[in-house]
């Protein structure tokens, strides 16, 4: 394998790892909501996750490509290959994360889960850092 292939395949490992910690990080949240848990009030934590959802949704509205599809496209075409070639991991991470459907419902889709990361913003808002707490509370 050479060095380009490998470089597209850990660039298709990232971009799963980005995936996984949106919807993962949506999923602790709305769990934590329902069980009670401080840690997902962490202002950072929450700001990270919109931020990281907010990106992919605005790339969307704006017709952005992905820069991480456009830079593993790029490898893999520098390194011999078509764009979904490459060693066994990258090839299944690469059919996991990429549907074949129109554009639009991705850019829905997107624009959606960054509504639900709002959504509980205002449901479970996060607590921010610079506010000073107040005498005999627990947050």
């Amino acid at each position: 394998m050479n060095a380009y292939r490998f470089l597209a395949d850990v660039i298709v490992v990232l971009h799963a790892v980005y995936v996984l910690v949106v919807i993962g990080g949506l999923l602790a949240i709305l769990l934590g909501i329902v069980l009670g848990w401080r840690w997902i009030g962490n202002f950072w934590f929450r700001a990270i996750h919109l931020a990281m959802i907010g990106l992919v949704a605005a790339e969307a509205v704006l017709g952005i490509a992905c820069p991480l599809t456009t830079l593993e496209s790029s490898w893999r075409a520098q390194g011999g290959g078509a764009a979904h070639e490459g060693s066994f991991i990258g090839y299944w991470v690469h059919e996991l994360l990429f549907y074949r459907a129109p554009p639009w419902v991705f850019t829905l889709a997107y624009c959606a889960f960054c509504g639900l990361v709002l959504a509980t913003w205002i449901v479970s808002p996060p607590r921010w850092p610079w506010r000073k707490r107040e005498a005999g509370t627990a947050r």
